[in-house]
């Protein structure tokens, strides 16, 4: 077994979409079959959503897509005004893109160890294997603990989601070590970002920790209730909406039930007028994942006239669509929404 130095060697380095045009390629792909055709479609009904001035968009992150290189992607469309609330996994947004806005990084695993991988080795060298990256279980340790020190020094009381991870922001304003980040570009152009299962991360050692060292009294703790009301009202001030959704899981259930919330509170709003989702989930099983966008129209949550599945893996279509987009230039004239101001009107960063 070669040393955790040898194997955590080669960092996994962020695709630049801003770098790439790839709209030529993606229209040409209008006339093949297949994934091709749907991928292309997919690409121009996000270009649709972001030329639509009454549209507010909607970005869904499920799977680990921040250790695989999706990282600036994401960061670009937050700085490039073309999604203004992000929906996510926990994993995604504290143990990969706060993790490496603190410095640290995730590594490309050596192509010989893919194969075969001795993961009671990996364990004894405190590395931690997603498929075929590796992180430093020591360092992800130190992330947990940053969570912590964030928790200690807030007001004790039930936070969202949504408020604790604007403060991880700032402290990646303050403190961080590379602004190439995901949640300190959310800070900046104040795009809330939500994880409705927000301690199924590192941020819940940091809360469970700092919960434990104040003996469960006077503690922060987050409010899932709250997560689902701050997002139902962003629907219900901005009723019509796209969703951009990259895996399934809890983001994808929790964005679409916000038509149904609304609802309930009294509110005609309309179901999302544009959807986009990336899966290689199968249908076959019944799972909400896999639930396709004209199944969540039977539920009142997805209109049919702009949606389509693209049943991709998600690093090879994300930065074609997202690229697609970025280059097609409907961003330019997009006016920023800037939603954590209807949440929290105080909350501009200085300077923002």
């Amino acid at each position: 077994m070669p040393s955790k130095a040898e194997l955590l060697s080669q960092p996994i380095e962020h695709i630049d979409m801003t770098r790439h045009d790839v709209v030529a390629l993606v229209d040409a792909m209008e006339r093949m079959a297949f994934t091709a055709r749907d991928l292309r479609r997919a690409a121009e009904i996000y270009d649709r959503m972001l030329r639509d001035k009454d549209c507010g968009i909607i970005l869904c992150l499920a799977g680990s897509l921040i250790s695989a290189g999706l990282k600036k992607v994401f960061a670009d469309m937050v700085r490039s005004r073309m999604v203004d609330a992000i929906v996510a996994t926990g994993a995604n947004i504290v143990d990969q893109d706060f993790f490496e806005g603190l410095g640290f990084r995730h590594y490309v695993a050596p192509e010989r160890y893919k194969a075969g991988m001795d993961d009671d080795a990996l364990r004894e060298l405190h590395i931690d294997r997603i498929y075929d990256t590796f992180i430093d279980e020591d360092d992800l340790r130190a992330c947990d603990e940053t969570t912590q020190r964030i928790a200690d020094e807030l007001d004790p009381r039930p936070y969202s989601s949504r408020e604790f991870i604007r403060e991880m922001g700032r402290w990646l304003d303050e403190h961080g070590k590379n602004r190439d980040s995901i949640t300190l570009a959310a800070y900046e152009m104040d795009v809330p970002i939500f994880c409705p299962a927000f301690s199924d991360c590192s941020a819940g050692f940091g809360l469970v920790a700092h919960q434990h060292a104040r003996g469960g009294v006077n503690c922060v703790s987050i409010d899932s209730v709250k997560d689902f009301y701050e997002l139902t009202q962003l629907k219900i001030k901005n009723p019509t909406t796209g969703i951009f959704m990259i895996g399934g899981g809890v983001p994808k259930n929790f964005t679409q039930d916000i038509v149904v919330a609304a609802d309930i509170l009294g509110h005609d709003a309309p179901m999302h007028k544009y959807a986009v989702q990336i899966t290689v989930a199968d249908v076959r099983d019944g799972a909400l994942s896999s639930s396709t966008l004209k199944e969540a129209s039977s539920w009142g949550k997805v209109d049919t006239a702009y949606e389509q599945m693209v049943y991709s893996e998600a690093t090879l279509a994300t930065p074609l669509i997202a690229g697609y987009a970025y280059h097609k230039g409907a961003w330019k004239n997009r006016q920023a929404r800037r939603w954590t101001q209807l949440l929290e009107p105080a909350a501009a960063p200085t300077g923002s």
